[in-house]
């Protein structure tokens, strides 16, 4: 039982680090975006400034995900897969927040297509960890209503 306990806790720890890397590229991303519409309404590329302004609308569009989602077990980010989390860094340093007004369109294009193409592999991973963590709850809800496990050596 502690083996199965250990590997949910495990799994609900990287998860935590993989959504909040999540949050991290959709910032990104709805920076980019932001910047995209801007462009397709007609205005001119903004300045920094104008787009620090806008920073508080822009971040706070997508402050509740579609979906039931899960609430976090965990309160700090936990542990980041360093891999995505460069490739995220790369992308990022080479447009920076202070470079997006300057990008251009085909440019700002590609980061956000980058962005996107890193958000769905790392929604696609946090999705198997959630399999993960529903099979070992599933294990641990088996094991007590079978008998195997007991309230009671929790209580000892």
């Amino acid at each position: 039982m502690e083996e199965v306990r250990a590997m949910r806790a495990e799994c609900t720890e990287i998860e935590t680090g993989l959504s909040y890397l999540r949050r991290m590229i959709q910032g990104r991303l709805d920076i980019v975006g932001a910047e995209q519409q801007r462009r397709r309404e007609g205005l001119e590329p903004g300045d920094l400034s104008d787009l620090i302004s806008q920073l508080p609308e822009i971040l706070s569009d997508r402050t509740r995900s579609s979906g039931v989602g899960r609430l976090p077990q965990l309160l700090a980010p936990g542990e980041i897969d360093a891999d995505l989390n460069d490739r995220l860094d790369t992308i990022v340093a080479a447009h920076d927040l202070e470079s997006v007004p300057k990008l251009t369109a085909d440019e700002l294009d590609q980061v956000h297509d980058d962005l996107e193409g890193l958000e769905h592999e790392v929604s696609a991973r946090r999705r198997n960890l959630f399999d993960r963590i529903d099979a070992l709850q599933g294990e641990i809800t088996r094991r007590y209503r079978t008998g195997e496990a007991s309230v009671e050596s929790l209580l000892q």
